[in-house]
C-alpha cells in the first residue's frame, strides 16, 4: 500500500510515516517545503504523479492565537489545502484521512462530545478545521475524519516539552485548571491511524488516549513522572487570557473506536510515562 502523508515535519505526520514503514508500507511524507498544499496546481501534479492508494492529511495551520489575526494564511492551508488534496484524491480514487480537532466544538458543558454532535467552533482555527471536514464529506466517499486533542510527540514542540523545560529554572507554575480534555501521544495515535487506513470502516472518529484531565492535572502528572519538584497552581482561563478563546470542555467520546473493532489507546498517564522515557533515551 502506497500512502502520502502531509505534515511530515510535524509531530503526528512524522510518527505516521515511521509506523507505516515499520509495517512494510510504502510511505511518502511531505512537509511544506516539499509541497505547498495551498497551490492547487502543485497539489494536483504531485498527487497524480505519486498516485498513492491513500492520503493521510496531517498538515495544518495550528497556531491557534495567530489564526485570529492571520486569517488568510490559516484558511489557505486548512480549508483551501484540504480542498485541493480532496479533489486530487477523488481523481485517483485514493482513500482520504483528514486529521481534525477538538476545537470544532464550542466546549460547553461537561459531557464528552460524540462523533454525531454538531460542531460549533468558537475560534477561527476551529472554524477552518471544521470547514475542512465539510469539504471532505461533500467531495469524497472513502473518507475518515479523525478528531484529536492535546497532542504530544517526539518530533516538535508540545506541552510536555514546555513543562520539562520550565522545570529547569522554576519551582512553581500557574497552569489553567478549568479546561478539560485528553492528552494524545502521537506514537499511539499513529498506530491506530495505520490500522484504520487499511480498512474501509469510514466515518468520523474521536481519537485520544483514554481518560480526561485539566491542563494543571496534566502538568502535575508530567512533573511526578519526571521526578521534578514543582508546585502547580491551578488557575482559571480568565487568569490566563489568550488571543483565541479555548474550549473549556474538550472531552470527546471514543466509543466508535471500539464499536468499529479497533483497539482504544492506552491511558494518557501511561502514554506520558512512555513518552518521557523516550525523551530521556534521546538525551542519553
Amino acid at each position: 500500500m502506497k500512502i502520502l502523508v502531509t505534515g511530515y515535519t510535524g509531530q503526528l505526520g512524522y510518527d505516521v510515516v515511521k509506523e507505516g514503514k515499520k509495517r512494510g508500507l510504502e510511505m511518502h511524507g511531505v512537509g511544506s517545503s516539499d509541497l505547498d498544499i495551498s497551490k492547487e496546481e502543485n497539489v494536483k501534479k504531485f498527487v497524480n504523479h505519486l498516485n498513492p492508494d491513500a492520503i493521510i492529511h496531517c498538515a495544518a495551520y495550528t497556531a491557534v492565537d495567530k489564526a485570529e489575526d492571520d486569517k488568510d494564511l490559516c484558511r489557505s492551508v486548512n480549508v483551501n489545502g484540504t480542498h485541493y488534496l480532496a479533489i486530487a484524491a477523488k481523481e485517483i480514487n485514493a482513500k482520504f484521512m483528514y486529521i481534525s480537532t477538538d476545537y470544532v466544538f464550542d466546549g460547553k458543558g461537561e459531557a464528552p462530545f460524540k462523533e454525531t454532535d454538531s460542531p460549533d467552533p468558537i475560534g477561527y482555527y476551529g472554524l477552518t478545521k471544521y470547514g475542512g471536514e465539510e469539504i471532505v464529506k461533500d467531495l469524497l466517499d472513502n473518507w475518515f475524519i479523525i478528531r484529536i486533542s492535546w497532542v504530544f510527540g517526539i518530533n516538535g514542540n508540545n506541552f510536555v516539552k514546555t513543562m520539562l523545560r520550565l522545570s529547569e529554572t522554576r519551582k512553581e507554575l500557574n497552569v489553567v485548571g478549568d479546561q478539560y480534555g485528553s492528552p494524545t501521544y502521537t506514537f499511539d495515535l499513529a498506530r491506530l491511524l495505520i490500522d484504520m487506513i487499511r480498512t474501509e470502516k469510514y466515518g468520523i472518529y474521536h481519537v485520544s488516549n483514554e481518560g480526561f484531565c485539566s491542563w494543571a492535572e496534566f502538568a502535575s502528572e508530567i512533573f511526578k513522572i519526571a521526578k521534578k519538584d514543582m508546585k502547580v497552581n491551578s488557575i482559571s482561563s480568565e487568569e490566563y487570557p489568550t488571543r483565541a478563546v479555548r474550549p473549556k470542555n474538550s472531552r470527546m467520546s471514543k466509543q466508535k473506536i471500539e464499536e468499529s473493532g479497533f483497539t482504544p489507546l492506552p491511558t494518557w498517564q501511561d502514554a506520558v510515562e512512555r513518552y518521557i522515557n523516550e525523551l530521556t533515551q534521546e538525551v542519553e
